[in-house]
């Protein structure tokens, strides 16, 4: 017994310090985007670079705890979105906003998950981000698709084709968020009535699925 407390005593002082580091990192993501190197994190935490690896063995490592951190968050968000008060049209558009606002909020946050750093040194090129974010966006599609399955009745092979509109949906929220991100051709409110739009004709003549907490 006397172990297993020492053990958690020793622990909870890690997992302290790694939530500090990667707010320290979260500070310097904010500030430069993808250009964020590992240098510039280890001195807004105060330490040296090796003890920055060693808490997450390396730039990949931190780049995934980010990714973690802020997909919760996200994910969070979204299922908040999709269990409110509301008519389903009004949940398909406040899961799409919660989606695009959080990127909208956070563009540089947004840049360091999903784009590489065009003019990185050849050592700070550590954060392979074209091989970190399709599991991210993976994760997005399965959390979408147990909401999607968990809800509404599809029919036969409901599983599998929740599957298909969970990682649809979150393919179409991602690729439409970056153009829009880029370019503003409209307002964030246009953005999420026309991609509601496209999604509306199955959503609507779908059911709730019986025993479920509705959709």
């Amino acid at each position: 017994m006397e172990t297993t407390q020492q053990a958690a005593g020793q622990q909870r002082p890690a997992d302290q310090r790694r939530r500090e580091l990667l707010e320290a990192a979260d500070r310097v993501v904010l500030r430069d985007g993808p250009q964020a190197s590992m240098n510039a994190i280890a001195a807004e935490a105060g330490i040296t670079k090796p003890i920055l690896y060693r808490h997450f063995g390396d730039k990949g490592g931190l780049y995934r705890a980010l990714a973690k951190r802020h997909t919760d968050a996200l994910l969070d968000a979204l299922r908040a979105a999709v269990d409110a008060p509301a008519d389903r049209r009004e949940r398909v558009e406040a899961t799409l906003d919660t989606y695009l606002a959080a990127i909208e909020a956070r563009p540089q946050v947004y840049r360091f998950l999903m784009h590489p750093a065009e003019d990185a040194q050849p050592s700070e090129a550590g954060f392979d981000v074209g091989r970190h974010s399709a599991p991210l966006l993976r994760r997005l599609g399965e959390e979408l698709a147990k909401v999607i399955h968990d809800r509404v009745d599809l029919g036969p092979g409901s599983e599998q084709l929740a599957r298909v509109w969970g990682h649809g949906i979150v393919g179409m929220m991602h690729a439409a968020g970056d153009w829009w991100l880029g370019e503003r051709p409209c307002s964030r409110a246009e953005l999420v009535r026309s991609l509601a739009d496209l999604l509306w004709g199955r959503l609507a003549a779908a059911g709730d699925r019986a025993g479920g907490p509705g959709f």
